[in-house]
């Protein structure tokens, strides 16, 4: 069985929301593109609330053995964590929050297309400004 690429990204992010909401978020947007995006435009995959802290999750899914080394998480190198942060200021912007805290989380899924199977690791707090 195989999945493109895009197809393999929309499953995982399902699966991250369901994840999500399990676990007593809210979700409060998903593929959110800032209004004033650039060219270099930045999407964040999910926007949920928990606690009085705005979440902004990156979802890497990737296909193929669960136990291979390989890890979806290491994928979001040092300019996509660019993208990311200036895509949530974006969104603070527009939607006023100037002073609510917020962080950006990973949500990394490894799925086997044969088994059915998926190992999930939520990496909170994992991108800073600096």
């Amino acid at each position: 069985m195989t999945f493109s690429t895009k197809k393999l990204g929309d499953l995982g992010e399902r699966v991250a929301a369901e994840y999500l909401k399990s676990k007593g978020y809210q979700i409060l947007a998903k593929n959110y593109i800032p209004k004033f995006a650039d060219l270099n435009k930045s999407e964040i995959d999910i926007i949920a609330k928990k606690t009085g802290i705005i979440t902004f999750v990156e979802v890497k899914a990737v296909s193929g053995n669960l136990n291979s080394p390989f890890l979806p998480q290491d994928k979001v190198d040092y300019l996509k964590q660019r993208k990311i942060i200036k895509a949530a200021k974006m969104y603070l912007l527009e939607k006023k929050l100037f002073d609510y805290p917020w962080q950006i989380d990973i949500i990394a899924l490894k799925i086997d297309l044969n088994t059915q199977k998926a190992k999930t690791w939520h990496l909170e707090n994992v991108v800073s400004e600096s």
